[in-house]
């Protein structure tokens, strides 16, 4: 079996053809990992590093704080994603993942060595706020390389189950973090001892990942679509390219908005949700949050490999009207309790439907592009969309609690996700109707 074979879909799979299978999808997905570790890093540790770089007694400082936590990862994540699509498009998957994780490493890598604000003035947020301009970089990029590889790589037979590991690896980085960070809570460090030099760790933890995952990628063999669109047509990739697709364009937006704004509240809201409105203590938060996101991480391949059998649509309709109808109760029953093991059930109960997006989102987004700009296709749309309504999730929730009508947030929720319904219920089901084998 030579190389190229790896992303036909034979008869019937023999166990080393399952077996290359699964090494091209872990490592492709890998990086998911890496970068949602560093991501969660930063917010997870900021306690302990912020005084480092922000002192109270500079103002000029505070302000550029509150820059770098909203523009640095969400304003860069749409120019990473035609970036790093233009790379995947024009040059190949492979390349473009392995600069994608690089930029994390790099970024991350800054971070764990950058001298304090006390050693050398503004110069250490300064460059704190570049370590995460490319952060933000690497984060808005690797998303589409990453789900147009997944879905080239598996066979036609298997496309879902084998894209959901995006989301896998995706929520699994954030799973890495929180157990770095109770390690170093409880077992090896002192609250003194993280505050003085100990939240470097896991930034040297998250460059070491993404060098491991940099050097597994460089041997990742290209997709056969890539190589067959490349004889057939000129590498495109261009904006240009791009436009040529607006209704797809236009349907990634859509499908996008709904469950980027759920994903974002049930996991990177969720934890101050659970420590401010419910009023768990930071250990019963933690232990909440974790177990609700290993549930998510067991949905992403079950929903996955259902949708190879009844299609993608079914899945995205059945995350619309769930999600438009059980968000409002769910958080507002949720807000009342103070039992944490009720609080994870309800949780997990939003997951239920918010994986029927998760698990899909990837492959149904690769499924409406050609080849020729399909990381592009993918990647920019969907970091506009994540900017606009998935970073934006958290702020707005806050902003609705800050003004006396937490509540506000629950309908604004339902009603992004009920506009997505919309979509969902008028779009092809791309499992039936895929541009897969389109070049262009």
């Amino acid at each position: 079996m030579t190389d190229q074979t790896l992303t036909r879909a034979p008869e019937k799979l023999d166990v080393a053809d399952v077996e290359r299978r699964v090494r091209a999808i872990f490592i492709g997905s890998a990086g998911n990992l890496v970068e949602w570790y560093d991501f969660y890093a930063y917010t997870a540790f900021a306690l302990y590093f912020a005084p480092a770089f922000f002192p109270a007694s500079d103002p000029v400082v505070q302000q550029l704080n509150a820059a770098v936590l909203f523009a640095a990862t969400f304003l860069m994540r749409p120019l990473g994603g035609w970036l790093f699509g233009y790379l995947a498009d024009h040059f190949g998957r492979r390349l473009s993942l392995t600069l994608s994780v690089l930029c994390m490493c790099f970024g991350s890598l800054m971070i764990a060595v950058t001298p304090t604000y006390a050693s050398i003035g503004f110069a250490a947020p300064a460059i704190l706020a570049l370590a995460r301009v490319i952060e933000g970089l690497s984060l808005g990029g690797e998303y589409g390389a990453s789900a147009t590889y997944l879905s080239e790589v598996a066979d036609a037979k298997h496309r879902g189950f084998y894209s959901s590991f995006q989301y896998v690896t995706l929520i699994g980085g954030q799973l890495t973090a929180i157990i770095v960070l109770l390690l170093l809570q409880k077992v090896f460090l002192t609250p003194e001892q993280l505050k003085a030099w100990g939240w470097r760790i896991p930034f040297v933890i998250g460059a070491l990942l993404a060098i491991f995952t940099a050097v597994m990628r460089r041997n990742l063999h290209e997709t056969e679509a890539f190589i067959e669109a490349k004889k057939a047509v000129k590498p495109r990739g261009s904006l240009r390219d791009l436009f040529r697709y607006p209704r797809e364009l236009l349907l990634v937006i859509g499908l996008t908005a709904g469950g980027t704004a759920a994903f974002y509240t049930f996991t990177t809201y969720m934890q101050t949700f659970v420590k401010l409105s419910v009023g768990l203590t930071e250990d019963q938060t933690t232990i909440v949050i974790f177990g609700t996101l290993v549930f998510a991480t067991l949905l992403q391949p079950t929903y996955g490999a259902l949708s190879d059998k009844i299609g993608r649509k079914p899945l995205l309709v059945f995350f619309g009207i769930v999600g438009t109808l059980a968000t409002v109760p769910i958080l507002m029953t949720l807000k009342e309790t103070k039992s944490p093991f009720i609080a994870f059930l309800l949780i997990c109960a939003a997951w239920i439907f918010v994986a029927g997006y998760t698990s899909i989102n990837a492959i149904v987004k690769a499924e409406l592009f050609p080849t020729n700009v399909r990381a592009l296709g993918v990647g920019l749309p969907y970091a506009i969309t994540v900017s606009m309504f998935g970073g934006t999730a958290p702020a707005i929730a806050l902003y609705f609690k800050s003004i006396g009508h937490e509540t506000w947030f629950y309908y604004y929720l339902s009603g992004i996700i009920f506009l997505s319904l919309l979509i969902y219920s008028t779009m092809r089901d791309t499992k039936h109707e895929s541009a897969m084998h389109r070049h262009e």
